[in-house]
């Protein structure tokens, strides 16, 4: 008869394990005691910040008719909306786990993840456009206001990227409204510096040739969180976990005789699940031995959600499971 036990005890919140505090901080484990309400205090003042900045951008780009300060404003509002999705999903993730939702709502952090690389990428392919037309056709701009402008938003994106960056710890969803601001923090250096060099060459097309460049750099950055958090939307075992090595793992636990059905995937951008069978012809080894199995993967690969089910390999009631593509 196969026995079924969940390796740990799950606080109803977080999903971490009880025994497990001791000693190994892995992958954002056990954040959302100590962080949860600095993260949300540091979104809402990246927030205030960005969308004033927003707002002075575009009244001064009404102004000096600059088109480059209106597409940036228009640029720097998908971000506030960003960091509107970014929160959300952390406050989402600290919910407990209902009776339709059974492991809360955490994966949304991952979606979150992906928003924000989609909206980036949208945003530079405006830029971009933007940016060509004006090579094609240059337009006096007002670049004293230009410079101003520009530095105001170097503060305010660099100041919103530096909270964040002490905040992120590895989870990939505050790690994406990082790279967000960092970006914006470059692009509005550049705008100032072109604006510059505008005033003292009258260079039209710097201005143009200097954004397609900096929306080249943000592509790169951006691509391998969009690569990373679509790997997390589709379930792909997280990088640094190694699924053979887990598997030997479990093979050298005593009375393992042989690993079937073994699952690995991101529950959301800071925790890790698995569920396996294990085949052990002695029998069921004790709810000891299942304890220890899930601490030994919580402590070597940082799997904090462990389901372990016990089989005895009986020929007369083979598991359904065993061929790995069968899911």
């Amino acid at each position: 008869m196969a026995h079924t036990h969940h390796g740990h005890d799950k606080d109803p919140d977080h999903g971490h394990h009880s025994h497990d505090h001791g000693g190994h901080d892995h992958h954002g484990h056990d954040h959302h005691h100590s962080l949860g309400d600095d993260l949300g205090l540091v979104f809402a003042v990246s927030i205030a910040l960005n969308l004033g900045f927003v707002l002075i951008e575009g009244i001064f780009g009404f102004i000096s008719h600059s088109m480059a300060l209106l597409a940036d404003a228009g640029h720097n509002f998908s971000d506030v909306l960003g960091l509107v999705a970014a929160w959300g999903a952390n406050v989402l993730a600290a919910r407990r786990p209902s009776a339709r939702y059974t492991y809360g709502l955490r994966s949304s952090s991952i979606l979150a993840a992906l928003l924000n690389a989609i909206i980036l990428l949208i945003a530079v392919g405006g830029i971009v456009v933007e940016a060509v037309q004006r090579l094609i056709e240059p337009t006096p701009v007002g670049g004293i206001t230009i410079i101003i402008v520009a530095c105001a938003g170097v503060a305010v994106n660099g100041a919103a990227a530096w909270l964040l960056g002490h905040h992120h710890h590895g989870d990939l969803n505050v790690q994406s409204a990082f790279a967000h601001m960092l970006s914006d923090a470059l692009v509005s250096v550049g705008v100032a510096l072109s604006g510059a060099v505008i005033l003292w060459t009258g260079w039209l097309w710097l201005d143009p040739a200097v954004s397609i460049a900096i929306s080249v750099v943000i592509v790169f950055g951006t691509w391998r969180l969009l690569r990373h958090s679509l790997d997390m939307a589709l379930q792909a075992v997280p990088p640094g976990i190694d699924p053979a090595a887990v598997r030997m793992h479990l093979l050298q636990v005593s009375g393992v005789s042989e690993v079937h059905d073994l699952h690995i995937w991101p529950m959301s951008t800071t925790t890790t699940a698995l569920t396996a069978h294990l085949i052990m012809p002695a029998g069921h080894p004790g709810d000891a031995c299942l304890a220890d199995v899930a601490a030994s993967l919580q402590k070597r690969f940082g799997i904090e959600h462990a389901t372990i089910q016990v089989e005895t390999g009986d020929p007369a009631h083979p598991c359904v499971l065993v061929p790995d593509h069968i899911i």
